[in-house]
């Protein structure tokens, strides 16, 4: 039977968070995923490769060494918009493992979402980061459940919160990207925000972000988890980037996307279909022991990291006092700031933000 609602993504090393994230969207209505990996030695092909015998999942091995191309999530989108699956699905999202597609309208399915969005050929869901929440330490619980303490929906600074990933149909576009789908099929498209609304016509052109004018959340949003707890982020920087591939993620990086400024916690009325779904999952063959597998790798990770000086030292400036009052004023850093890092905001800066009201 053809997929209908596919999501390509790449992914190294993300074994403690591939059952939620599958589970979640099979939940809202997406029925399979094109995994593309590299250089893991955490357990995520294991866990792949088992939901890929149940026929959820096709992984492949990341072309790029095979092509030539320095960015692996670009040779593995160029790879994806060749396949099959892809081409035959009706609808397809470039996605990270990270990210978390929220409806807000009907039964927060995808039908309800494309339905409420009037059918249109694309919908440029914009992300809304979600930071640590103050948490330093992993567990393995449902990351919606433990993350709640977000960027506000009006946040034009850093330039990341308004960034965008795009649920579109395969026929009106010929290639992937890892934003927005690329070279239109047809001359017109209904082409949507997360509110339903037009997206402007130089944003059909180009671009991976929406701005004041015509950012939009009410219809969908995409919850970013991109810095999840303090520990698992040493994991993360130490793993590297599968597309801007010489960008660290240092402090700097932990600064722009750890934004603990507001409370959402939209997605907890599907925590019980959520966990119901691991559970599904669990209970295929093999599945259980890979995921198990994959987080005691990683908390091995975690404490291996925390023995290096280098390590400790960015384990201990994310979680400090400083970082966590910053987090809760990114609208108030001066954008020169956000190259810096946390270490490069002045003193007298973060002394003023201390005396500013947050939330938390």
């Amino acid at each position: 039977m053809t997929a209908q609602n596919v999501i390509v993504t790449c992914m190294k090393n993300e074994g403690p968070f591939v059952l939620e994230w599958i589970a979640h969207h099979l939940d809202i209505g997406f029925d399979h995923f094109v995994v593309y990996t590299n250089d893991c030695d955490d357990g995520t092909e294991e866990i792949l490769d088992a939901l890929m015998a149940a026929g959820y999942v096709t992984r492949l091995d990341n072309p790029f060494r095979e092509t030539g191309e320095a960015k692996p999530q670009r040779a593995a989108l160029k790879h994806a918009s060749t396949l099959d699956v892809v081409r035959d699905a009706q609808w397809v999202l470039v996605s990270d493992v990270d990210e978390f597609v929220n409806i807000h309208v009907g039964e927060g399915r995808l039908r309800d979402l494309i339905d409420a969005a009037g059918q249109p050929d694309a919908i440029s869901m914009q992300w809304r980061l979600f930071g640590s929440s103050d948490l330093e330490d992993f567990e393995d619980l449902p990351i919606i459940s433990r993350h709640t303490l977000c960027a506000p929906r009006l946040c034009p600074r850093p330039i990341q919160a308004w960034g965008v990933k795009t649920l579109f149909r395969p026929a009106a576009f010929k290639e992937l990207g890892v934003h927005r789908p690329l070279a239109p099929a047809q001359s017109k498209l209904k082409w949507t925000n997360g509110s339903g609304k037009a997206v402007s016509k130089k944003f059909h052109e180009s671009g991976w972000r929406f701005g004041v004018g015509g950012y939009g959340y009410d219809l969908v949003t995409l919850n970013h988890y991109s810095t999840r707890n303090a520990a698992s982020y040493l994991v993360k920087k130490d793993r590297g980037r599968v597309n801007h591939v010489n960008r660290e993620q240092g402090d700097s990086y932990w600064l722009r996307m750890n934004i603990n400024m507001e409370h959402d916690a939209s997605l907890y009325g599907r925590l019980p279909q959520i966990i119901n779904r691991i559970g599904e999952l669990r209970s295929l063959p093999g599945v259980a022991a890979c995921h198990d597998d994959a987080v005691r790798l990683h908390v091995d990770k975690i404490k291996a990291l925390k023995a290096r000086d280098d390590t400790k030292a960015l384990f201990d400036e994310i979680t400090s006092e400083r970082a966590k009052t910053v987090s809760r004023h990114i609208n108030m850093i001066p954008r020169e700031h956000f190259d810096s890092g946390l270490l490069g905001i002045p003193s007298d800066l973060v002394s003023m933000l201390e005396k500013v009201p947050h939330i938390g």
